[in-house]
């Protein structure tokens, strides 16, 4: 079954780029990271600042080019239905473009895009000359139990992304089939959810950008221990090529599941020592006064984005 026709997001839809020129604009910070550091506490330590350059201003995002998003539904075999996504393609997308676009593969793609505005972020980036042009898929994994079925360490997850998503974007746009300048995205779950399919497939997925990413749970939506499920996988396992960024809030203190599972906190400790230990390249932020919540990670975002297409 084919694809759907394509559909341009309109003013009606509660997931279009509202605030991607309006007020939350001003919210983000179009920057760079000061640093990235151990924990606070750890020897070495040194404290993470997030920093706006002088010259990125709500003006400055406000008069960017504009990408354009589009939604999308792809006939699924590995779920039996269609799953929606949406696609940004950045202003001046040309099919003929030789090196083939950056790929971004966002996952939980209507929060992106309605909470942290990524459009706006990707079109100001560019236009600050920050970050490459990127072509964006985010997907649509839902909410509550749905959303779990997808984000929780599930193979077949992995599978859809790698079998599906990637084969049906490269066919309709001019992407990379380079890892290395592709990144997968997420938040919570989803970050999570994007340093398994970068083990399952880094073939395909070589750099992995997690926000509070929820390492605490167990395997294939496992909610009881073992906890840390892929922190054990990646330390047990060789090194796969791939590159990682990890932020987490340092108020992300408390333990999951009512306290009996470890914290967002300390999970991503543990997952980015695990990840040292085995050789990875980990850049790695403990942001003061973050919290587990789409405003967090809209700040975070471009620093972070821009430090991965950097491929330094």
């Amino acid at each position: 079954m084919p694809a759907t026709p394509k559909k341009e997001l309109t003013p009606s839809r509660a997931v279009l780029r509202t605030s991607a020129r309006a007020g939350a604009a001003a919210t983000f910070a179009v920057a760079t990271l000061a640093g990235f550091a151990p924990a606070p506490g750890r020897a070495g330590a040194a404290p993470v600042r997030l920093s706006r350059s002088a010259g990125e201003t709500a003006d400055r995002l406000t008069t960017a080019p504009s990408g354009s998003v589009e939604e999308h539904s792809i006939a699924s075999k590995r779920y039996g239905r269609d799953r929606r996504v949406w696609v940004y393609t950045p202003p001046r997308y040309a099919a003929g473009y030789g090196p083939g676009y950056d790929l971004l593969v966002v996952l939980d793609g209507a929060v992106y895009l309605s909470d942290i505005s990524l459009p706006a972020i990707l079109d100001s980036l560019l236009a600050g000359g920050k970050a490459p042009p990127f072509v964006a898929v985010l997907i649509d994994n839902g909410s509550s139990t749905a959303r779990l079925d997808d984000l929780a360490n599930h193979a077949r997850f992995a599978a859809f992304l790698g079998e599906e998503v990637l084969e049906w974007v490269r066919r309709r746009w001019t992407v990379t089939h380079d890892p290395r300048r592709t990144i997968v995205v997420g938040s919570s779950a989803g970050g999570l959810a994007a340093a398994y399919v970068a083990f399952q497939r880094p073939d395909l997925f070589g750099n992995v950008l997690s926000q509070s990413g929820a390492f605490w749970r167990g395997n294939e939506g496992s909610n009881d221990a073992p906890y840390e499920w892929l922190t054990s996988r990646y330390a047990a396992s060789p090194r796969r090529d791939v590159r990682f960024l990890l932020e987490v809030g340092e108020l992300e203190s408390r333990g999951a599941m009512g306290g009996a599972a470890p914290s967002i906190l300390e999970s991503n400790r543990r997952f980015r020592d695990a990840l040292r230990t085995r050789g990875y390249t980990v850049q790695y932020a403990e942001v003061p006064g973050g919290v587990h919540a789409p405003p967090s990670w809209r700040e975070r975002l471009a620093p972070a984005i821009a430090a991965l297409a950097a491929r330094k």
